[in-house]
């Protein structure tokens, strides 16, 4: 057969009516056994596969797929999201397509269209640093969205959220408490807001335990553990610092190399933490959202929303967990 086989084909070679392959390949169980058997031996021996982008088309078809756009697939954060989010989406039949804006909002703008394009039947975003169009501006219809990590201005949207600013405080204040006094902040770009949500947090802890706020232990544009490493190693010659507090995992990752490099240490808390963080002596404290139950909350959210859910739009602020593992205290050199 030179043309794909399609559901005609599939009946023909079963012997069974057109509408009864229809049913079997949409899901429905109330179909003969024998019946059933013929139709999978006939789709097996032919090669049928459904065309699901055409059934999606049709009034009241469902795509069965879920869009995400995340900012760095290979960042383990975003990573760690996706998959709770793919393993919830999967249990309820759905297939999840991801992709990576690198935070551009040209990019976030044309995945956005692209994923409306194919017909998801719903949409979960991590908004990027650098934003595009407002989602006023985006061409309806829209299907149900769910805003992650970061605000956006899709107030109708519902919205996940970790506790930045609470879970950088608690970090700040755990090396403050240690008798720290010139603690740096490493971090990314402030354009972020998780980035200036932890710097606020930072900043509420060094004045509630008395500390004046120094311009030159604040450094930030570590998007990379190379670069963070570069910025730590620097901070150490220059500025001195009795601690760090590392405002994401490539900081934390980047603050260790640096130590190694310089061949001493100095009290370390990270926000976010990473698979390497257990390997060192001391391990690296860290100051944890719940990203798993993040990825899966935005997914039963929207899987809420495909279904019919009309309540009105909610946000949600998840709690941070501070482990200390001993680099809070940590000192070598």
């Amino acid at each position: 057969m030179s043309r794909p086989p399609t559901m005609n084909d599939v009946a023909q070679e079963a012997g069974v009516a057109l509408k009864t392959v229809s049913r079997y390949v949409n899901g429905e169980t109330n179909i003969n056994p024998e019946l059933a058997k013929r139709i999978r031996d006939a789709i097996t021996l032919l090669g049928y596969r459904r065309n699901l982008a055409a059934a999606s088309l049709r009034p009241g078809r469902s795509s069965r797929m879920i869009g995400l756009v995340i900012s760095d697939l290979a960042n383990p954060y975003y990573s760690t999201i996706a998959r709770a989010i793919e393993s919830a989406a999967a249990a309820a039949g759905y297939l999840l397509i991801t992709a990576s804006s690198e935070e551009s909002g040209e990019n976030h703008d044309r995945l956005v269209d692209r994923f409306i394009g194919q017909q998801v039947d719903g949409l979960i975003v991590v908004p990027p640093a650098h934003p595009g169009r407002s989602w006023a501006d985006v061409t309806p219809p829209v299907p149900p969205l769910v805003v992650i990590d970061r605000p956006a201005d899709a107030t109708w949207s519902d919205t996940i959220l970790a506790d930045n600013a609470g879970g950088a405080n608690a970090a700040t204040a755990a090396l403050t408490a240690t008798g720290a006094r010139r603690v740096a902040f490493v971090g990314d770009t402030l354009a972020l807001y998780t980035m200036s949500e932890r710097l606020r947090g930072y900043r509420l802890a060094l004045e509630d335990a008395g500390i004046t706020f120094d311009e030159n232990l604040i450094v930030t544009g570590a998007h990379s553990a190379d670069e963070a490493a570069s910025i730590v190693s620097r901070l150490l010659r220059e500025q001195r610092p009795d601690a760090i507090f590392a405002a994401n995992n490539r900081a934390s990752i980047g603050s260790v190399l640096a130590f190694r490099d310089a061949g001493t240490a100095i009290p370390l808390i990270g926000f976010d933490d990473f698979e390497s963080a257990r390997l060192g002596t001391p391990a690296v404290s860290v100051a944890t959202p719940r990203i798993e139950e993040m990825g899966r909350l935005a997914a039963e959210r929207l899987l809420a929303r495909i279904d019919g859910d009309t309540s009105p739009s909610t946000t949600t602020v998840l709690p941070v967990e501070l482990i200390l593992r001993g680099s809070e205290e940590a000192t070598s050199g």
